[in-house]
C-alpha cells in the first residue's frame, strides 16, 4: 500500500507572484539571504523581484542568471562555487525546469565542501544529500511540476549518464504557479511542455509506486491540459492558467509516484540528439500506452481524461500537436539515424524510472517502440 505526502504551500493563479514579500517575511531576521536564480535578466525585472533585489531592501538579496538548459554536472559546480560564499538562506527559482533544478540542487550543496565536478558527481552518486537552505519555485513554463517534486534532474553527458539529486527533506518551502509568467513563452515550447506534463500525469497514474491520491491527481490534470491545450495556440492567459493548473496538479501526482517508461527512454533521445524533453516524453506516450495498456488498473478513465479511445488515436493526438506548434512529429524528423535505435533502446534503461513501469522493459522492446515512432505511418516524415 503506497501513501501520499506533499508538504509544498502551493498558491496558483494569476497575479500570484506578488505574494512573494508576504512568504519572505515570515523569515526570521537572520535567515534572509535571498539568492533570486533566473532564466534571463528580463525575469528579473519583474516589478516584484526588482523591488526584492534593490538596493536597501530589507532582505539581503542576489541574483544569478541561468541560461543552459539540461544542467549538467560541471555548470552546476561551476554555479555553487560562485555563490557558495553568499551562502544564502533562500534560493528563489524562476524559470523552467532547469533553473527549478538547479535552484533545489544549490539548496544541497551549500555548506558541503566539494572539491571538484567529480566529487559533487559521487556525492549525488552516494545520495544523503540534505538540505541547508530553503528553496521556493516560480515557474514560467507549463510542464515540468518541479516547484513540488523533491528531486532534481542533472546531466552528466561527460559519462553518458542522466543523474537525479534528491532529498525528502527537499521539498519547495513554498510554489507560486503565476501563469502571467508563461504568457511569453514560445508556442512551440508552450506546447511540449503542456505535453511533458501529461507525460508526468499519465505515468504518475499506472506507475508501480502509484497510489489513490496520486491518480486522482493525474487524471484532473490530464483532463485540464488536454482539454484545453489547443486554446494555447491564442495565446489566451485562460489557456495559459489551464497549462499551470494542470502542470501543477501532474507534479503534485509523480512527486510520489516518480516517471516510468516515458520518461527512462527519452532521456538519451535528449542527451545524444537534442530533441527537447517535452517532446521526446510525448513521441513516447502513445507507444508506452500501448505496451503497458494489459496492467493499468481503470485504463478507461486514464483514455476518458486523454479525450481518445486507443493508443493510435492518442498518437495521432501528439502529432498533430506537434506538427501545428511547427515541431517534428517523428524520430527521423529529428534527426535521428535509424542505426542508431539499438545503441538508443540499451541507453533507456533508467534505474529507478525503468523498474517503476508495470510492464517490465527490455532493450528489444525499447528498440520496437522506437521503430514504431521513427517514421509514423499516421503522419508525414518530417525531412
Amino acid at each position: 500500500m503506497n501513501c501520499y505526502f506533499n508538504p509544498v504551500q502551493t498558491i496558483q493563479g494569476p497575479g500570484c507572484l506578488a505574494r512573494l514579500p508576504e512568504l519572505l517575511h515570515k523569515l526570521p531576521q537572520d535567515q534572509r539571504r535571498v539568492l533570486v536564480i533566473a532564466w534571463s535578466e528580463e525575469a528579473l525585472q519583474h516589478p516584484v523581484l526588482a523591488a526584492l533585489l534593490a538596493p536597501g531592501c530589507e532582505f539581503e538579496g542576489r541574483s544569478l542568471v541561468f541560461t543552459a538548459s539540461n544542467p549538467t554536472v560541471e555548470q552546476l559546480f561551476d554555479t555553487w562555487e560562485s555563490t557558495r560564499d553568499f551562502a544564502p538562506n533562500v534560493v528563489i527559482g524562476v524559470g523552467g525546469g532547469t533553473i527549478l533544478d538547479v535552484a533545489k540542487s544549490l539548496c544541497c550543496l551549500y555548506g558541503c565542501p566539494l572539491k571538484d565536478t567529480d566529487d559533487l558527481r559521487a556525492r549525488i552518486a552516494a545520495g544523503g544529500l540534505k538540505p541547508a537552505a530553503r528553496w521556493i519555485g516560480v515557474p514560467t513554463t507549463a510542464g515540468t511540476g518541479s516547484e513540488v517534486t523533491c528531486w532534481a534532474t542533472i546531466w552528466d553527458p561527460e559519462q553518458d549518464a542522466k543523474r537525479s539529486l534528491e532529498s525528502k527533506e527537499n521539498y519547495a518551502w513554498a510554489a507560486l504557479v503565476d501563469p502571467e509568467l508563461a504568457q511569453g513563452m514560445p508556442v512551440r515550447l508552450a506546447v511540449s511542455s503542456a505535453l511533458d506534463a501529461v507525460a508526468h500525469a499519465v505515468e504518475s497514474y499506472w506507475a508501480r509506486s502509484t497510489n489513490a491520491v496520486s491518480r486522482a491527481l493525474a487524471l484532473e490534470a490530464i483532463r485540464t491540459i488536454m482539454g484545453n491545450i489547443d486554446d494555447l495556440f491564442s495565446g489566451s492567459i485562460e489557456a495559459h492558467d489551464a497549462m499551470a493548473r494542470g502542470s501543477m496538479l501532474a507534479g503534485l501526482a509523480f512527486s510520489n509516484t516518480k516517471t516510468t517508461a516515458c520518461h527512462s527512454i527519452s532521456y538519451p533521445l535528449t542527451m545524444h540528439y537534442g530533441i527537447p524533453h517535452g517532446a521526446a516524453v510525448a513521441l513516447l506516450l502513445a507507444p508506452v500506452l500501448a505496451l503497458n495498456a494489459p496492467a493499468v488498473q481503470d485504463p478507461d478513465a486514464l483514455m476518458d481524461a486523454l479525450g481518445v479511445n486507443s493508443a493510435a488515436m492518442l498518437q495521432r493526438r501528439i502529432a498533430g500537436l506537434l506538427i501545428r506548434s511547427a515541431q517534428p512529429a517523428s524520430l527521423e524528423g529529428w534527426g535521428v539515424v535509424h542505426s542508431d535505435l539499438a545503441h538508443l533502446a540499451g541507453l533507456g534503461i533508467t534505474k529507478g524510472r525503468a523498474d517503476n513501469n508495470p510492464v517490465t522493459l527490455t532493450p528489444d522492446c525499447i528498440e520496437a517502440m522506437l521503430e514504431s515512432i521513427y517514421c509514423m505511418d499516421a503522419v508525414p516524415c518530417m525531412r
